[in-house]
């Protein structure tokens, strides 16, 4: 089994516990006790899974040609609040580059 493997398997585990756990209705160290995990693995692994389940949310945004035509630069307003102004012929290269570092600040 190769690393990536065993990655999948134990994220599957935690985030199938993790929903066992919301269903069951008991506490934490309860649920951890019967389950034989250690409460302050569980707090960990459901704030990485809960991290990882964020996006970064992005909405469709038409602009008039006329708009484009003129230069104006194309405003993306993010889930967190975060504003980009994107100018026409922006290099793609570094607007991967600048929304990467955002969503590693998260």
């Amino acid at each position: 089994m190769t690393k990536r493997e065993r990655q999948a398997e134990r994220r599957k585990f935690w985030t199938e516990l993790i929903a066992r756990h919301k269903q069951s209705g008991k506490s934490v160290e309860a649920f951890c006790q019967e389950n034989g995990v250690g409460s302050p693995l569980f707090y960990t692994w459901r704030k990485r899974l809960a991290e990882k389940g964020q996006s970064m949310g992005f909405a469709l945004v038409e602009t008039p040609a006329i708009r484009q035509q003129r230069g104006e630069p194309v405003e993306l307003i993010l889930s967190s609040g975060d504003r980009l102004h994107i100018s026409p012929g922006a290099d793609a290269a570094t607007l991967r580059l600048v929304l990467g570092i955002l969503r590693e600040a998260r």
